[in-house]
């Protein structure tokens, strides 16, 4: 491909086009680090007509294309194994133009999630889609998984704040979906099969983004549950009573772990499970109603123990309880499973995951949490001293299996906000029918007939 590559090269002279082992290994992976990078080389363009002349290129030469943002993706999405073309968005990271009247922001993929916010904010604005790797990950991958993260309770998914998007296609046409509008009811909206598509229909390049007011002034509460079956009632009480932004929980694993890596322990006792809150407290009696609450939960024996944050520190440190867990886990590099289902039995579904993992785990070290207020568990079996990387994959992939059979039960879905990628590719099946993937397969030859995008990600 030497000579394909001086082609390109001499096509977009001003391209970035690297091919060190440095930038190579840097670029071909994400956060999942159970593949070895193999790209032929990472392009960074810097603008659309760039991306274009990268995929006619590509499709010339039949070369896989990588789209890369922040690569902190716990699927294997972003990952290039196979000689592909990474092309990462790092210089297409800029706030295009923002619209008062609109309130839209229009930015390029590029651009990292926390600037967005901050952008936002700027303009008397909010961007609700938040989670714990905010400041590394990008728009365009948060559209690529349909990113949730803490306040999906109140605010929904990425989804629901894309107002229009302009995609590469795979013959290199510059397609613009939406155009920013609120009702268009003019045959397929498009811009929805892109998000959540895994970078496997075409490269975003441009995305036209919702704002909307500042939330009110809030209060966290973290409480200390003694049952698994306590947890939905608490999640109803302060449901019925609170004005809810965020409803979170994790076990006392993921505390131990947290608090080794430098969090404050919330209470001197121990509990099984925990809960966070994050509510609406504009005044006094929105918190003598919270108080009220946490009183009326531990009268019913739901709740131990309960803490109140009393300023933005102390709200920061309890957040970080649970936004820090992800972090506290990478060195033990833990097998990762996102899966979703309805609300209503998630109690039903913990009991017999609790007793596969009892049986198939006896040995391991398995940390729960999540956002349980959207029906969003994360589950991360942590590796045993010993035991080496193959074994310990293949051991978690069978409890996947098992794992993926409940959810097909109870109607859920393998993969919550990481997206399928390679990780999950063997367990689509659980989720999705053989007509439903069928009919992906046939989106995908119409968008991209060359098989350029992602190959073999999501499914073969």
């Amino acid at each position: 491909m030497t000579a394909a590559l001086a082609e390109l090269a001499a096509q977009l002279p001003h391209l970035d086009l690297r091919t060190d082992a440095v930038d190579l290994e840097h670029y071909g992976r994400d956060w999942t680090r159970r593949w070895t990078p193999a790209p032929l080389a990472i392009a960074l363009p810097t603008g659309i007509a760039d991306v274009q002349a990268i995929v006619r290129w590509a499709r010339r030469h039949g070369v896989g294309l990588v789209p890369s943002g922040g690569r902190t993706g716990l699927s294997g999405g972003a990952v290039a194994a196979r000689g592909e073309l990474v092309v990462a968005f790092d210089r297409m990271n800029r706030v295009l133009s923002f619209d008062a009247v609109d309130r839209t922001l229009t930015v390029e993929p590029g651009l990292p999630l926390e600037a967005l916010q901050s952008a936002a904010r700027g303009h008397g604005l909010f961007y609700p889609v938040d989670f714990a790797a905010r400041g590394s990950c990008s728009i365009g991958g948060n559209i690529a998984t349909n990113a949730g993260g803490i306040r999906v309770i109140r605010y929904g998914n990425t989804r629901e704040w894309i107002a229009g998007l302009k995609l590469v296609d795979g013959n290199g046409d510059l397609l613009d979906l939406n155009r920013g509008l609120i009702k268009n009811s003019s045959g397929y909206d498009l811009r929805h099969l892109v998000i959540g598509a895994e970078g496997t229909l075409g490269l975003v390049v441009e995305a036209t983004i919702r704002l909307t007011d500042p939330p009110p002034p809030s209060n966290v509460m973290v409480f200390a549950v003694p049952r698994m079956d306590a947890l939905m009632k608490v999640f109803d009480a302060c449901r019925r009573r609170l004005s809810l932004g965020a409803f979170e929980f994790f076990t006392d694993r993921a505390l131990h772990h947290v608090v080794a890596h430098g969090a404050q322990r919330p209470f001197e006792g121990d509990s099984p499970y925990y809960v966070i809150t994050e509510f609406d407290a504009a005044d006094e009696a929105d918190q003598a109603t919270a108080l009220e609450v946490f009183e009326d939960c531990a009268g019913q024996g739901w709740v131990d123990d309960g803490v109140l944050s009393q300023s933005d520190a102390q709200a920061a440190a309890l957040w970080r309880l649970r936004e820090g867990i992800t972090e506290s886990l990478a060195p033990h590099r833990p097998y990762k499973n996102d899966i979703s289902m309805r609300i209503s039995v998630i109690p039903e579904f913990m009991r017999e995951m609790a007793a596969v993992f009892a049986h198939e785990y006896p040995h391991f070290d398995v940390v729960w949490f999540g956002h349980i207020g959207d029906g969003n568990l994360h589950i991360n079996v942590l590796r045993p001293p010993g035991l080496d990387d193959a074994a310990f994959v293949s051991q978690c992939d069978h409890v996947t299996e098992l794992l993926g059979a409940l959810l097909q039960r109870v109607g859920g879905s393998i993969s919550a906000e990481h997206g399928i990628g390679l990780v999950k590719k063997p367990h689509l099946g659980s989720t999705r029918s053989a007509a439903e993937i069928d009919v992906m397969r046939g989106i995908k030859r119409v968008l991209d007939p060359g098989g350029l995008f992602n190959q073999g990600k999501l499914f073969d």
